[in-house]
């Protein structure tokens, strides 16, 4: 707005001038009457464009005035409509707001009718099972004012049934036992087969006679009578239960002598065979003679990546995976076998580009559980160069929900699987399959095995 009256103030003054100027000519024509036609014509010729110019610059005066009105106008009307923008923004806040206190109002709602039929519910059963009790304390009453002899009776069955029970897996263990044994052992297995029909019987035996008790509504007369059958059938399926007990002690003490405690009676017949180690029992091994020569028990195989090894204590002390595949034989088992006699511990290591390496150390044993199984190795040999599972000596066995480790700050095997880690280690055959399964940094590997037997130089 300030530039354009400097600029009118500009144009009066050049006008003003151009007037003076006018003047004088018109005094010069005077005294030249001949010239003044020229003059006038002259005069128009001058003033014309000055003339057109002011008329312009008034258009554009006028026009900048109109578009400054209706830039003010629009001005204010933005700014009402900001101030309604900003309203409807704070009313549809809180209309978010009282929508969101609704739907947590009717989630409550909906949880308190859930509580409430849960509670039902619960209420429901403890009613049942008020009811059922007292029934049963009412029948209870009733047996005891019959027959106070009749509880020694339950408890006896109880007793005979869970001793059948035990029995039938006992039985059924042997019965796999015995396909592996001798001429001997198939003998056994007949007599173990002849035991277990009998005792079925002797089972079925005492479940009638469970019935029977069960659905007595008999007077007190009758019912001491059915008692005293009851007694004396209880007494002979005693007496025959006590013998088949005694049947199957001797079948078992007969088995688990002829069961041996190291793969080497099996020479040069490697594949499953069944061990019976003091304090594991009796359990399958997979025995190996084309590695490193005959008796050689394989505790650990990754040969294929199928079975998980990424798994907790309780699991690495049973053992896991399948003989014919990836395997963990037990850290249990593992403790009980080096326990008995001096071991010596074979490595068969095949690295990703098909290379082959062993490594050898003459004393591998593990303590027991409360020492945490700590690792000791003895001297090594092999054709591998270095000693790489010397990192992990005297140290205990690691599990991601058991940290023996001494690494500051983690424990190694959440992300390297357990083992007997320092900080993490130098070697972790039981690591996940790719570069972490080492033996050493610069030896990656596809398959390992770690074999064990007693040691034959001790022997000498």
């Amino acid at each position: 707005m300030g530039t354009i009256k400097i600029k009118s103030v500009f144009l009066l003054t050049v006008f003003k001038m151009f007037l003076v100027a006018t003047a004088i000519g018109e005094k010069t024509c005077e005294f030249d009457q001949k010239m003044e036609e020229q003059c006038r014509i002259q005069s128009y010729k001058t003033m014309e464009p000055l003339l057109d110019y002011f008329r312009q610059v008034r258009n554009g005066l006028q026009y900048k005035e109109i578009r400054e009105n209706k830039l003010n106008e629009l001005n204010e009307l933005n700014s009402d409509l900001m101030e309604k923008y900003h309203e409807i923004v704070k009313i549809h806040e809180k209309f978010m707001k009282e929508a969101a206190l609704l739907d947590e109002y009717k989630n409550k709602v909906l949880k308190g009718e859930n509580d409430l039929q849960s509670c039902q519910i619960k209420v429901d059963k403890l009613e049942s099972k008020i009811n059922s009790k007292q029934n049963i304390i009412k029948l209870e009453g009733q047996l005891s004012d019959q027959s106070p002899n009749l509880e020694n009776c339950q408890v006896q069955l109880k007793y005979f049934n869970s001793r059948l029970i035990e029995k039938d897996e006992i039985i059924k263990r042997f019965s796999e036992d015995i396909q592996n044994n001798t001429e001997h052992q198939k003998t056994l297995e007949l007599k173990l087969e002849k035991s277990k029909s009998e005792l079925i019987k002797q089972e079925i035996d005492i479940q009638l006679c469970r019935s029977e008790i069960d659905t007595l509504s008999m007077t007190s007369e009758n019912i001491r009578e059915e008692q005293k059958i009851i007694e004396s059938q209880l007494k002979d399926n005693q007496r025959k239960l006590i013998d088949k007990v005694i049947e199957n002690q001797l079948c078992q003490s007969e088995i688990e002598i002829l069961s041996p405690t190291t793969c080497i009676p099996f020479g040069d017949y490697p594949g499953v065979h069944r061990l019976n180690v003091s304090g594991v029992g009796l359990f399958d091994v997979l025995c190996d003679s084309q590695l490193a020569g005959p008796g050689w028990i394989v505790i650990q195989q990754r040969v294929g990546g199928n079975e998980s090894f990424n798994r907790d204590w309780a699991t690495y002390r049973k053992g896991f995976g399948a003989l014919d595949s990836d395997f963990f034989l037990g850290l249990e088992k593992i403790h009980r076998i080096t326990s008995l006699e001096r071991h010596e511990l074979y490595i068969h290591l095949v690295a990703v580009n098909g290379s082959t390496y062993n490594a050898r150390y003459d004393d591998f044993k593990i303590s027991d559980e409360d020492n945490g199984y700590v690792l000791s190795l003895g001297k090594f040999k092999g054709t591998i160069i270095r000693d790489a599972m010397r990192d992990g000596e005297n140290m205990k066995f690691t599990t991601f929900d058991r940290d023996n480790d001494i690494k500051d700050g983690g424990n190694c095997a959440v992300k390297y699987n357990g083992w007997w880690h320092s900080k993490c280690y130098d070697c972790n055959l039981n690591a996940p399959y790719g570069p972490d399964l080492i033996w050493h940094n610069e030896n990656i590997l596809k398959e390992a095995k770690m074999l064990i037997r007693p040691n034959e130089a001790m022997k000498k």
